[in-house]
């Protein structure tokens, strides 16, 4: 057996440090503890309110807050899985994880929009008068108030870390913030007419409104498990990047990318003469690395070189999003970003 000679410790290159590229795994979970406090706070005071009033639009936002509760602590398993670093068998991390807290909200949803509707149907067909309004209904706007601020402070986490399941989570409990609102309009409308049967129309029309929110989660989930594309801003902010390195030797194509949790993935083809050296084509690499990172933001992007002059290098996806050829920015701007243009 012919072994090769590694040469000395002191000739071999070290290893480098991570370059911190990867798109780096958060722990969010303390956003899931803020919501299964505020899901706490708001059943106990809906459910007083409930209580105090006999009003079944009270009632139905008080089991909306359980499925809040539920939702929340799903959230907290979904986030605490989704932190999890990537291992032997999940080269890519756990991330997806969030679409699937996502899918169980929608669910959820679901169940408190049908279990919300059959009681507003028998409150109709059997009215009962509401009592202590004034009271009942300053203590759900308390309610509210606390579910508003919560939500508030997820959306903007869910932005600021591109987080379904926080975004997914502010929505939810924005909603029931409106879903709220519409029944102190309900209560009111019943105190000022006498007519009883308002408080259970406005209840189901509720109903109807969850069951439309957990559809939009379901849907959004289902988008995220399928490997939607980035959107089209970011995608084209990553083509413009690009294109700051076409020549008419170098150019782009197969650009594709998609979404996992918070974290994002992209690959392009990168082509350049065959003639070119292994460093040379390494170098223009990293470069491009290094702009779309620095540029765009935290990304896992892979590059692939070719020859630009091999006919398999083209023609490999049918679906990509498209990047300007030397001609196209010629033909825009008179010149590449590189000045390459002269024939």
């Amino acid at each position: 057996m012919v072994s090769a000679n590694p040469g000395p410790a002191s000739d071999q290159p070290e290893a480098s440090a991570p370059s911190g590229r990867a798109p780096q795994t958060r722990d969010l979970s303390r956003f899931a503890y803020l919501s299964i406090a505020a899901a706490v706070v708001t059943i106990t005071l809906k459910v007083i309110a409930w209580r105090i009033t006999g009003s079944v639009g009270l009632l139905s936002d008080a089991a909306e807050s359980v499925v809040n509760l539920v939702a929340a602590i799903a959230v907290l398993i979904a986030l605490k899985v989704a932190a999890m670093p990537a291992d032997k068998n999940h080269h890519f991390g756990h991330t997806k994880a969030e679409y699937f807290s996502a899918a169980v909200e929608g669910m959820m949803i679901f169940v408190a929009a049908l279990v919300i509707m059959y009681t507003a149907v028998e409150r109709f067909l059997h009215p009962q008068p509401i009592e202590n309004v004034g009271l009942g209904l300053a203590i759900s706007v308390v309610a509210s108030a606390v579910n508003g601020g919560v939500a508030i402070v997820l959306l903007r986490a869910g932005r600021r870390y591109r987080s379904l399941t926080l975004t997914a989570d502010g929505k939810h409990l924005m909603t029931d913030v409106w879903t709220s609102a519409g029944v102190v309009v309900g209560v009111v409308l019943v105190a000022l007419t006498g007519i009883a049967r308002l408080d259970p129309v406005i209840a189901f029309l509720v109903g109807i409104n969850i069951v439309w929110t957990g559809w939009k989660l379901i849907r959004e989930s289902t988008e995220g498990l399928m490997d939607i594309s980035m959107p089209k801003e970011d995608n084209r902010a990553i083509a413009e990047i690009l294109a700051r390195f076409v020549t008419r030797e170098v150019h782009f194509h197969a650009l594709r990318t998609r979404v996992s949790g918070h974290h994002r993935f992209a690959e392009v083809h990168v082509l350049v003469p065959g003639a070119w050296t292994v460093q040379q084509g390494h170098d223009l690499v990293e470069e491009v690395e290094e702009a779309v990172h620095r540029g765009f933001g935290e990304i896992a992007l892979t590059c692939h070189l070719e020859p630009s002059e091999d006919p398999r290098a083209y023609g490999d996806y049918t679906a990509e999003f498209p990047i300007p050829t030397h001609d196209d920015i010629v033909a825009a701007h008179g010149s590449t970003p590189r000045g390459d243009d002269q024939a």
